[in-house]
């Protein structure tokens, strides 16, 4: 790996707004960053190229994510990651893994989702890391399970009156009858993200830009404290990550999508998406990748996540394509992923 280019980011209100002076301060700083980084040796690889991870169960606290049936996204995810730390931890002991949250708390026991977010970005820049990995399961956006609605089975005559006084009289109308149905929240499948900091970045065909609505999103419950993903911090960030660790996050995004479809389970790929529900995946100076595991809101699909079985098999399916992820990094077959994300 490159050096690390680690922002932080204030978190005092008043703050968020960047002075010009800093600004081209940032810029100085990336454009340094770039010519040090373009000078490495990316090609030949990195023994031990991953020192540092930062393992990310997302959400917690008062912020629980979506909602199944019998459980949260915030507990199955916390569940998973922590359960992926240990696998990783055996098999890997020279590599230092550090959780952004190992109880049902927000990191470092704040209150506020906003600057947890901010929190876990600060926490993997802090301690250098290499990759950063967040932890999430999708929904719908409808109700968990499953829902009723009513449709039209046939009709029923019906008399009724119009008029008044001498002009009342009698008129046969037609009247719906209804019947209940329900419907059966479908949908399925794993998916993981990327940031989207330039849409052109998109060269393979296995990356699709997301516009969808998504179970993600970040609450905003202070207006001063909203991400303005156009400042111009935002668009520097945006430009180191497209450079230096667009490919490297597609890269093991595709090895866990790969995984996910050799195990079985609907697969919908690798996707870039850039608004505020996945901002931290571009705060943090590092490859950084957001896994949706499933969906919580599929009665089946959640019964398999908060199963003790499901989330081993989740957890192998991405010790899998971290394995397969540091040995490309450490013996590269293919030209170098570092260097630049075009």
């Amino acid at each position: 790996m490159g050096a690390k280019i680690g922002i932080r980011y204030p978190l005092i209100k008043g703050y968020c707004m960047i002075k010009q002076f800093k600004t081209k301060l940032y810029i100085v700083f990336a454009a340094g960053a770039m010519l040090i980084l373009s000078q490495s040796g990316f090609a030949q690889g990195a023994k031990n190229a991953l020192k540092t991870v930062i393992i990310d169960a997302g959400h917690g606290g008062r912020d629980p994510g979506a909602r199944g049936l019998v459980s949260t996204e915030a507990e199955v995810a916390l569940s998973i990651a922590l359960k992926l730390g240990k696998e990783l931890e055996q098999a890997y002991p020279e590599i230092n893994f550090i959780y952004t949250r190992k109880d049902a708390n927000l990191p470092k026991g704040v209150t506020d989702p906003n600057l947890a977010n901010r929190i876990r970005a600060e926490m993997a820049n802090e301690a250098k890391g290499d990759l950063f990995i967040s932890i999430h399961l999708n929904a719908t956006g409808q109700k968990a399970g499953g829902w009723y609605q009513k449709k039209i089975v046939g009709y029923k005559n019906k008399v009724v009156y119009v008029g008044k006084g001498k002009n009342r009289k009698k008129k046969l109308t037609k009247q719906p009858i209804y019947e209940s149905y329900y419907v059966k929240n479908t949908r399925i499948g794993t998916e993981t993200y990327i940031w989207a900091a330039d849409r052109s970045s998109a060269k393979s065909e296995n990356i699709v830009l997301d516009e969808e609505d998504s179970g993600e999103d970040e609450p905003v419950d202070d207006p001063n404290n909203v991400l303005d993903l156009n400042s111009p911090e935002a668009k520097i960030r945006a430009q180191l990550y497209t450079k230096y660790f667009f490919r490297n996050s597609a890269l093991l995004a595709q090895f866990v999508e790969e995984e996910f479809a050799t195990a079985g389970r609907k697969s919908f790929g690798v996707k870039q998406r850039n608004h505020k529900g996945i901002w931290v995946l571009q705060a943090t100076g590092m490859p950084s990748i957001l896994i949706e595991t499933g969906f919580i809101t599929n009665k089946e699909e959640e019964e398999y996540l908060v199963s003790d079985a499901g989330q081993k098999e989740v957890v192998q399916n991405i010790v899998s394509a971290f394995k397969r992820y540091k040995e490309e990094l450490e013996n590269p077959r293919h030209a170098p992923r570092t260097a630049t994300g075009n």
